[in-house]
């Protein structure tokens, strides 16, 4: 119930102001009856005209029933009704309002008990019918909203809640929307916060996602080495036929070694002989030569870097 607004209350000693000037300008200061009840009928007056003003706010539908039954909606701003005859029994808030509901320890279709919680945003488009057709009409959106909850949540298994949260918003939607329709009420939309397992569960969900996590990577690592064969499939093939390119290729890699740190390379003397390096002894030049090209790299960046 509304609280009476400062305006009536305003109207209200003004008029006793403007009653008491009045027996003041007939009868003084004196105490006679004439006074007394020019003061009883300017109260009643005050009384009766304060309590038929009445102001809505920007927001606000006021529902008003005449002798028991609906006279008219009122609102905003400022109204009149017939005092005694007419009252307004509930202010209806049209703004989007914002209400907060959860299901705790509802089983879910494959039996596992979660806990959900769930904001909805709702709308009163027809007061009339929020005000007449249900009692309580936040309450009754309240306990609406949680039992679609517990419906949809016995309807779905726990991986499609995990991975779908907005089809779950959008069936409590529908099925909220389709419940409070019948009282003049619109569901602007449902937003599921969280959906809480049991701290068991999770350390399951969680061995099983690495397990899956380990597996996939053992296939891409076995299919990654199986792409690597076929290649050098491919380069053998190449090879074969061509044995000079073959030739260039172990030259390459073979200087390749011998340019990194590694003093020591460990040869096969067949590709000693396939390489025409002429032994030990042409392997100890090339060698040599790797390692003077190497310093004299060196010694080219230092003094580089010393200018």
């Amino acid at each position: 119930m509304k609280t009476r607004s400062s305006f009536s209350v305003l109207v209200f000693f003004v008029i006793i102001a403007l009653g008491l000037g009045l027996a003041y300008s007939l009868f003084g200061l004196q105490e006679s009856t004439g006074s007394l009840l020019i003061g009883a009928i300017t109260f009643l007056i005050a009384i009766l005209v304060s309590s038929a003003i009445k102001i809505a706010d920007q927001w606000e539908k006021a529902v008003v029933l005449r002798l028991g039954r609906f006279n008219s909606l009122k609102g905003p701003g400022l109204f009149f009704i017939i005092p005694i005859v007419d009252t307004v029994t509930c202010w209806i808030d049209g703004r989007v309002i914002t209400t907060s509901f959860t299901a705790e320890k509802t089983l879910t279709k494959d039996t596992v008990p979660v806990d959900v919680d769930a904001v909805l945003f709702w709308k009163v488009l027809d007061a009339k019918k929020a005000a007449l057709e249900i009692a309580e009409y936040k309450n009754a959106i309240n306990w609406a909203s949680q039992t679609a909850l517990r419906d949809v949540i016995g309807k779905t298994m726990l991986s499609e809640m995990l991975e779908g949260r907005d089809k779950m918003s959008e069936q409590l939607q529908k099925i909220i929307d389709d419940r409070t329709e019948p009282w003049g009420i619109n569901v602007i939309s449902v937003e599921v916060k969280d959906v809480l397992i049991p701290n068991s569960l999770q350390d399951a969900m969680s061995m099983q996602a690495q397990a899956e996590r380990e597996r996939q990577a053992r296939v891409i690592l076995g299919d990654s080495e199986r792409q690597v064969a076929e290649k050098f499939g491919e380069a053998a093939k190449t090879y074969e036929n061509n044995p000079t390119a073959l030739h260039l290729r172990a030259m390459n890699m073979l200087y390749e070694g011998l340019k990194t740190n590694s003093t020591i390379v460990i040869v096969p003397s067949s590709a000693l002989e396939t390489m025409q390096l002429g032994g030990l002894s042409g392997m100890t030049a090339l060698t040599m030569g790797l390692k003077n090209e190497k310093e004299r790299e060196e010694r080219e960046n230092k003094g580089k870097s010393a200018k």
